[in-house]
């Protein structure tokens, strides 16, 4: 069997496929617990003798329980690690895609079913996922920032430490470390669009893939503020003492209790349609910018980069409870309010939607307020700055037995992996994959392989004359109905979303 020398010890995998190698498990900082709790990542220790690395490393603290992917266990601490494919090694040095996953910055984790890299490993790529901190450990502000030892925005760190791994290590695995493509999506898009604009992550990778990237990010005094609820909730105070002293199961269930309180509250403003509490704080220091800011001033624009959005981002959020229902047109006026949404925004969106209920009407405005605007804005801006960008839209959908499969938040992402056969992802693509999903599942996975490869996905890149946008469809599905609206309805609307 391989065996890897990485520059914490020798480490074993196994065999996914007849062509491929998987290494699961790599520790690539200290576990972020007891007198590192809070801190930037630090080295992981060294160890002797060949460390077997067949299983994924124990998730990060949360309260989620997801299809197919383990659950966290109090008293789990090596969390940060890292998981790579790769093709059996031949002495070359091939492109690497570092895929940071999702989950609004709080649950999910590298061993979902949906992030399998066998084949993307199997279509040439070296496939490299991981574990970071999330919730109140990775996201939360201990008062004090950095001047007390307590960094904000240390889940980023956390990527930039496994990012700084890659580049020490993946030549062992085959991979090229000047050649690295970050990806994520959702709230690891948001993720993958601030390393873009940070200088600790500058010369790390060398191009970007966000899928339906979250557009929030948090001042200091809305991440000050929603620390003193947590610390309330938990019975802390909200100091670094007090934090240190509640367990990480105490501070995932406090974060808990601070959400639902929202949610049944209609009246607590625009937390209370999808309470995400954590999100990256403009802290001056880790995250200097808004990724949107930074891209406008050139940031990231040596940087290519491919932006993907799905038609229909928050039917998936509606499908599995974790928003507000708007069903009537006052419900649907206070939402625009809370937002502070121009009037001829919702108007705009009722025209282009005439026989649509309400609730749709909210669910096409809000997905594109969070994902689909946001994404639009990042390849608008890094594009008017200079650098290469190229759009893309998941749109395939078809007829099911419980009515249409839409092309919702995560659908895509099964089909860019190559795992749509997998039964655990059978809800997200709305039940068994069809031949035709199958050839599109192939599609998706040359595009990602051939930009990390070489920046080219198979299609033009965007210019300020013309947009050229990839449009993924199965064969066998219904006709594009494209966006829900004109996107010159959203000119006024400011981006990122900070909540007050």
């Amino acid at each position: 069997m391989d065996v890897f020398r990485t520059t914490s010890g020798p480490v074993q995998g196994f065999r996914a496929s007849a062509g491929v190698v998987a290494v699961l498990g790599i520790p690539y900082a200290a576990p972020p617990f007891g007198a590192n709790r809070f801190r930037e990542p630090l080295p992981a220790p060294a160890w002797t003798g060949v460390r077997d690395c067949t299983d994924f490393g124990p998730v990060a603290p949360q309260s989620a329980r997801l299809p197919g992917a383990p659950v966290w266990s109090p008293g789990d601490e090596d969390i940060l690690t890292v998981n790579v494919w790769t093709p059996v090694p031949d002495g070359g040095r091939l492109p690497v895609l570092v895929w940071i996953h999702g989950g609004a910055h709080t649950f999910g984790s590298s061993a979902q079913p949906d992030f399998d890299g066998t084949v993307l490993a199997g279509a040439g790529l070296v496939l490299v996922t991981l574990n970071y901190r999330l919730g109140f450990e990775g996201f939360g502000r201990v008062p004090g920032g950095g001047r007390s030892g307590h960094p904000d925005n240390r889940g980023l760190l956390d990527q930039i430490a496994a990012l700084r791994w890659v580049r020490e290590n993946i030549a062992e695995f085959g991979g090229d470390p000047g050649n690295v493509t970050v990806a994520g999506q959702s709230s690891g898009a948001a993720s993958v669009a601030c390393l873009m604009v940070m200088d600790r992550a500058r010369g790390l990778f060398h191009r970007a893939i966000a899928h339906s990237a979250a557009g929030t990010c948090h001042t200091l005094g809305t991440a000050a503020a929603t620390t003193r609820e947590v610390a309330e909730a938990a019975g802390c105070p909200a100091t670094p003492e007090g934090l240190t002293s509640a367990t990480p199961r105490e501070l995932v269930a406090a974060s808990d209790r601070v959400v639902e309180n929202y949610r049944r509250d209609p009246a607590s403003g625009s937390r209370h349609y999808d309470p995400s509490l954590y999100a990256p704080v403009l802290d001056g220091d880790v995250l200097a910018t808004d990724p949107l800011t930074g891209m406008a001033a050139g940031a990231a624009r040596d940087v290519d980069l491919l932006v993907c959005h799905t038609t229909e981002e928050y039917w998936l959020l509606d499908a599995v409870g974790s928003s507000a229902k708007v069903t009537t047109d006052e419900q649907l006026a206070l939402f625009a309010e809370d937002f502070g949404l121009p009037d001829d925004l919702v108007a705009g969106y009722r025209a282009a939607m005439p026989h649509a209920p309400v609730l749709d009407v909210y669910l096409a405005v809000f997905g594109d307020l969070l994902f689909v605007e946001y994404s639009n804005r990042l390849a608008e801006f890094h594009r008017r700055a200079g650098g290469r960008t190229h759009l893309s839209r998941f749109d395939r959908r078809r007829a099911g037995a419980n009515g249409a499969v839409r092309a919702w938040h995560c659908a895509d992402i099964p089909f860019a992996f190559g795992n749509i056969g997998d039964d655990r992802l059978a809800f997200l693509i709305g039940g068994a994959p069809t031949a035709a999903d199958h050839a599109l599942a192939r599609r998706m996975v040359r595009a990602w392989a051939g930009f990390a490869a070489t920046g080219d996905p198979g299609w033009p890149s965007a210019d300020d004359s013309t947009t050229h946008a990839r449009v993924w469809t199965a064969d066998a599905g219904p006709a594009s109905e494209g966006p829900a609206a004109p996107r010159s309805l959203w000119a006024g609307v400011g981006f990122p979303i900070l909540h007050a």
